[in-house]
């Protein structure tokens, strides 16, 4: 069975994700892809992570938890969604490390689903526009225990990807950046739910509604109309072109609150994520979707 596990990570898309491939849940079901509710698997399966640290997981843990999320339906297929799969907001910066916690996950999942092929997907954001949100998140924020002794600049992604690759280097990794979302919405769907970029989904641009102002949406559908055949390279940049004019200003721009930071700083920081992004899509194992 292909299990595929969209891991978040907090403050991006991930609830609208999951509410999408639930509008689709019939039509993917009769082709044996099964999107089950969050309440049949979130709590159980956390349980189930947390015990390990404690003891080694039951023969029958595994038998356990799909019986919960598929209650006796053959699937070939199974998408869950958690954004604390790697531990909540109060814990996902400690010591100057993003999800400290996320390859100990893996490598128990990896043994709780070891007969499976798993495959994880995982949405990501800048550090600079992510770290604050996280601060004023975080059960400790103390400069010891939350920064570590590191510099904003050295917090990356790399490091968290590259661990969970160390722990299970056999489950591989789709990451996408969080500020590209809008352009790939269609794509990351049928990616998590196997299908191909022509296929016709429900929710296709539900992402893009919410940042587009109404007369945008209009003359973008409109244009679509007009254009019905388009490769989905074409439609990324038709999404672009009307975001570039139709955008609604509060729902792109943020405004960061992190005492000391410099608008010097946080260019500096985006540079870096876009570096660490690269240097991302060149691991083992590891792709990245991009516009």
């Amino acid at each position: 069975m292909k299990l595929v596990l969209h891991v978040g990570v907090h403050f991006t898309e991930e609830d609208r994700l999951m509410k999408c491939l639930l509008r689709n849940a019939d039509e993917l079901a009769a082709q044996g892809t099964m999107v089950p509710g969050h309440g049949r698997y979130r709590g159980i399966m956390r349980e189930t992570l947390n015990a390990m640290v404690r003891a080694e997981p039951s023969d029958m843990a595994r038998d356990v938890l799909l019986d919960a999320m598929l209650d006796d339906v053959e699937a070939q297929r199974l998408i869950l969604s958690d954004a604390n799969f790697f531990r909540t907001p109060k814990t996902a910066v400690q010591n100057g490390v993003l999800y400290p916690a996320a390859a100990e996950r893996m490598l128990n999942m990896s043994r709780i689903f070891a007969q499976d092929d798993i495959e994880i997907f995982m949405g990501i954001r800048n550090p600079a526009t992510l770290l604050p949100i996280l601060h004023s998140k975080s059960g400790d924020q103390s400069v010891e225990r939350f920064w570590g002794g590191r510099d904003p600049r050295d917090i990356q992604w790399s490091h968290t990807i590259g661990m969970i690759r160390d722990a299970a280097p056999e489950v591989p990794i789709t990451v996408w950046c969080n500020e590209d979302t809008p352009l790939i919405w269609g794509h990351i769907i049928r990616q998590m739910a196997g299908l191909s970029d022509d296929q016709k989904i429900i929710g296709g641009f539900d992402l893009l509604s919410s940042i587009m102002s109404a007369e945008g949406m209009k003359r973008f559908r409109a244009y679509l109309k007009d254009h019905p055949i388009m490769t989905e390279h074409q439609k990324r940049r038709a999404i672009a072109a009307f975001l570039d004019k139709y955008a609604l200003e509060g729902e792109v721009e943020e405004e960061l609150d992190m005492p000391g930071w410099t608008e010097e700083l946080v260019s500096e920081m985006s540079e870096i994520y876009d570096d660490d992004v690269s240097e991302i899509a060149r691991m083992s194992g590891v792709r990245v979707l991009m516009p």
